[in-house]
């Protein structure tokens, strides 16, 4: 997505047919080091999400899809006890890494059964996630589980709205309509790191009837600025807006 209107992606052209094992071990180093200080992960993902968690000091938070660690990190920095799982091994090892050996990571797929007795967290954080699954019902399922009674679930998601544009813009719209569930598949390459990274679009109205079936109540939508450093650092990408569409947060409540 290049547009004024949305988001800077790595360097990727659409495919067909879906990818073959976790495309992540594949590139893990490659994302990663994409991923520590861009403008859409580093300046405005996290900071997003840590606005939205606030103080998290003593409060036993679970990194649903951890990647190598960076949320996890700056949380653990303000205080919270952390546990995290990722589908991929290259991803995990790399966390471990960051974080030490005594972190409490685990090798887990959301979606499938997690290992965490129930009501363990107070929140859950999935950042950059939901948006890998075709059916959001056993993954949300498992993360209100786990959440103890009236815990947070923190989510940042694709966009729908700059999904669609990207589709509208490429001539792909009939094929990817706004209102329909859809997948599509990207080649992701960083340095001669490249493989398929498979990924579906829901309207907003999907999402939000998703979590209410899961035992989620809504309490906060936020498609907020990025960090105001984020100005300095990539004045000529932000200098003619406060915002753009990228992703879209969500704080959820478990009833």
């Amino acid at each position: 997505m290049t547009s004024d209107e949305q988001q800077v992606n790595a360097p990727s052209v659409m495919t067909t047919g879906s990818p073959r094992g976790n495309p992540y071990d594949v590139f893990a180093e490659g994302y990663t080091t994409e991923n520590e200080a861009n403008l859409v992960n580093g300046y405005y993902q996290r900071p997003a999400m840590l606005a939205l968690a606030g103080d998290v000091s003593g409060r036993r938070i679970l990194d649903a899809g951890c990647g190598s660690g960076p949320l996890f990190a700056a949380l653990r920095d303000r205080g919270a006890v952390m546990s995290g799982f990722d589908a991929s091994a290259g991803m995990v090892q790399l966390a471990r890494r960051r974080l030490g050996d005594d972190a409490d990571l685990r090798l887990a797929e959301l979606g499938g059964p997690l290992p965490y007795a129930d009501d363990t967290f107070d929140d859950v954080v999935a950042a950059l996630v939901l948006h890998y699954l075709e059916d959001w019902g056993p993954a949300l399922a498992e993360l209100r589980r786990v959440l103890k009674p009236g815990g947070r679930l923190i989510v940042a998601v694709e966009h729908p709205f700059a999904v669609h544009l990207m589709h509208r813009e490429a001539g792909r719209e009939a094929e990817y309509g706004y209102f329909a569930t859809t997948n599509w598949v990207e080649e992701w390459a960083f340095g001669d790191q490249r493989a398929p990274v498979s990924m579906w679009h829901r309207p907003l109205h999907a999402m939000s009837d998703a979590f209410t079936a899961a035992g989620f109540r809504i309490t906060t939508i936020s498609e907020p600025e990025p960090d105001p450093a984020a100005r300095e650092a990539f004045p000529d990408d932000i200098a003619a807006r406060s915002r753009f569409l990228c992703f879209l947060f969500f704080v959820l409540q478990a009833d």
